[in-house]
């Protein structure tokens, strides 16, 4: 374990007498810190709303019964909040907002005084507008603190063997629309299923971007090839759930194509 870690870890057994509630979202970086509070007093909550996969939250419920830990599931419905369903710019603010008021309200509840997320070094210097929710609510990101980054967040996942150490990350799924567009439920769960086709035909990491009746594929360009010798049958399978017109990004799989 380098430096980095052993630190955290000291931090976090500090932190241990004030009772820790993570949010725990079933993504590697929240996977990793989670277990490496699994001896301590630790509660997970997982947010279960319609901008998560069915497979996110059973990855999520098993993982934390593996470790034997307290978890617990709040339900959140996106759409009760008018704005959300325009999906504008402010959208992951807001949507955090809500989530880490009502983390906030359950740690309280239950004598955990010290809350925490998985947001990794790395995320602080990109746009993520939800991250202004953890300064607001004086959540803390341990990762982001320490200057922990992905790629070792990844490696020591790896050195530990905990087994989804190389799986992609799936942000949530309103990435998949521009900003404005109204987010309907029907639309939302087409492009969960879409996604879920191309992972199926070797593409696991992949983004579907719905443009109205365009969707806008986007998986590695180290994949281009294969995708190209299997797509009469991508396009067949997608087509038969709704897609109209399909179309391949030549600029391949990035984070936060949608903000430009």
């Amino acid at each position: 374990m380098n430096n980095k870690f052993e630190k955290l870890s000291e931090f976090l057994t500090q932190k241990e007498k004030q009772g820790i509630c993570l949010a725990f979202s079933g993504g590697i970086d929240s996977m990793l810190l989670l277990y490496l509070c699994r001896n301590m007093n630790v509660t997970a909550v997982t947010f279960k709303s319609v901008f998560q996969t069915e497979e996110e939250i059973i990855e999520a419920e098993a993982f934390a019964k593996q470790c034997s830990l307290k978890h617990t599931i709040i339900n959140f419905n996106p759409f009760e909040n008018s704005e959300l369903r325009f999906n504008p710019k402010n959208r992951c603010y807001l949507c955090k907002k809500i989530m880490f008021s009502s983390l906030k309200n359950f740690a309280e509840k239950n004598g955990l005084n010290f809350i925490a997320d998985g947001t990794n070094f790395n995320d602080i210097n990109v746009y993520r507008p939800g991250l202004k929710v953890l300064e607001e609510l004086e959540i803390s990101s341990p990762f982001a603190e320490f200057e922990i980054t992905k790629s070792e967040i990844r490696e020591m996942a790896k050195e530990l063997g905990l087994k989804d150490c190389l799986k992609p990350s799936k942000p949530c799924i309103a990435t998949r629309f521009p900003y404005g567009t109204n987010l309907e439920e029907t639309k939302i769960e087409i492009v969960k299923q879409g996604e879920k086709i191309l992972a199926k035909n070797g593409f696991e990491a992949n983004r579907l971007r719905l443009h109205g009746d365009v969707a806008r594929l986007e998986i590695t360009p180290q994949k281009f090839n294969e995708f190209l010798e299997k797509r009469e049958d991508i396009i067949k399978s997608l087509k038969a759930i709704g897609f109209k017109y399909i179309t391949l990004d030549a600029e391949g799989l990035r984070s936060g194509s949608m903000d430009i």
